[in-house]
């Protein structure tokens, strides 16, 4: 009986302090601290319709800029990428909608790449049917499967779906709902309007960028830095989080990975809490997911809940064209904002705000939403301040011993004037 009231008054405690300390912030996934035993997996989805006969690439056909690019990715593509390679519109060349919008098929199963098999496989591609990306899609989804690990689609296509239902983008939405971890990134290889705004959404509904690509380089050097991608990003699924128009309502960010949408010269704040004795480290990037005016920027400050600046980040180039990060330290020990109140016994943390602004102007014609794609890291360490410096002291201090040197030095100047002047004459 007797341990079961203790065990009730516990209980009881731990409640109570949960209330006193009130919500906890929120956290990234972290479901281990051990590398994936899977490797990285990517599918490229090409469209083989009968469009991608159009000789509007540098001179050539479309399918045939596509294939050089398969062809170089493959090639420069790291060995532990597990790559599969799915086409639609490849085989049917009859006229019967319903049959054509059923022509999918996975000509290169994911798995450790043969790479004579891929690109022969891939050089054996004629354009010739209809537009299935929706069905396309569903099917390299179930290609890639389910695991821990996030997987991510490449889409390759000239023109919009022409088979819906599906619909592409309620299919890529579909997905995401169901935490599979599936990225799709696009490539647009058509300046058209409405192929531009469904590969958007397609993008957008799975945390995917989208990209026109007008040349045969553009599109070889943006699909290599996609399957890169993956596995760089492929161990971790950023946490979805929505930031703020100011401090006060911002969400409360425990270390961790986070993705949110930026919209064009927008500030989004979030809240981060550090305690005395650690060090706050935070890094942003933003993807340019469509076309920019050149002159841009990326701003990460740390800032008090009352506004006052207390670190600005700098500038951090990836080595990427296509994403512009910036990143910041700051230590709790430095001149801080005031703590937040926490029960007795445990140390104050104080509240920090993180600002991300940037200055990306859409060029004209441009879609404005859904906003730029936007990872945030957080992170608090214990603090490591930089080791301090000579000190020369202070005041009256300082002056004798600015004194003091001035005086020797202007002995020593005279003197090795003194004794120059001498030997000069003598000679």
């Amino acid at each position: 009986m007797i341990n079961k009231r203790r065990s009730a008054a516990v209980l009881l405690g731990l409640l109570a302090a949960t209330a006193l300390i009130g919500p906890a912030p929120a956290t990234a996934d972290d479901e281990t601290t051990e590398p994936p035993a899977e490797p990285p997996k990517v599918e490229l989805v090409l469209d083989v319709s009968g469009s991608m006969r159009a000789r509007d690439i540098d001179g050539r056909s479309r399918i045939s800029v596509a294939q050089q690019a398969f062809n170089e990715v493959v090639d420069a593509l790291p060995d532990e990428t597990q790559l599969g390679i799915r086409v639609l519109g490849a085989t049917y060349r009859g006229k019967d909608k319903k049959q054509g919008c059923q022509d999918t098929q996975q000509i290169v199963p994911v798995g450790p790449v043969d790479r004579a098999q891929a690109k022969a496989a891939v050089a054996t591609l004629r354009p010739t049917g209809f537009t299935p990306v929706g069905l396309a899609l569903r099917s390299a989804a179930q290609d890639l499967g389910v695991g821990a690990t996030a997987r991510r689609i490449v889409l390759i296509t000239d023109g919009e779906d022409t088979c819906a239902p599906p619909d592409p983008c309620e299919v890529a939405r579909e997905l995401a709902a169901q935490g599979t971890r599936l990225v799709v990134d696009t490539l647009g290889l058509a300046p058209d309007d409405k192929v531009r705004r469904q590969l958007l959404c397609i993008a957008g509904a799975t945390g995917g960028t989208y990209t026109a690509a007008q040349s045969a380089d553009e599109l070889t050097g943006r699909i290599k830095q996609l399957v890169d991608r993956a596995r760089d990003t492929y161990t971790a699924t950023p946490t979805v989080v929505g930031g703020a128009a100011e401090c006060e309502t911002a969400p409360l960010l425990a270390p961790g990975v986070y993705t949110d949408r930026e919209a064009f010269s927008e500030h989004r704040w979030y809240r981060v809490p550090v305690r005395a004795g650690q060090e706050l480290r935070a890094s942003v990037s933003v993807a340019l997911d469509r076309p920019v005016n050149p002159d841009y920027g990326v701003l990460l400050r740390a800032t008090a809940p009352d506004g006052r600046e207390i670190v600005r980040g700098v500038d951090a180039g990836s080595g990427r064209t296509d994403v512009i990060s910036a990143g910041l330290r700051w230590s709790a020990a430095e001149e801080a904002p005031a703590p937040t109140p926490e029960p007795t016994g445990t140390q104050p943390a104080q509240t920090v705000c993180l600002v991300v602004s940037n200055a990306f102007a859409p060029r004209p014609g441009t879609e404005a939403t859904p906003g730029m794609p936007m990872e945030l890291t957080v992170d608090v360490v214990a603090s490591s301040p930089a080791p301090d410096g000579p000190d020369l002291g202070r005041g009256w201090t300082l002056l004798l011993l600015l004194t003091l040197a001035g005086l020797l030095t202007g002995l020593v100047a005279g003197l090795l004037t003194r004794w120059w002047v001498a030997t000069w004459r003598e000679n």
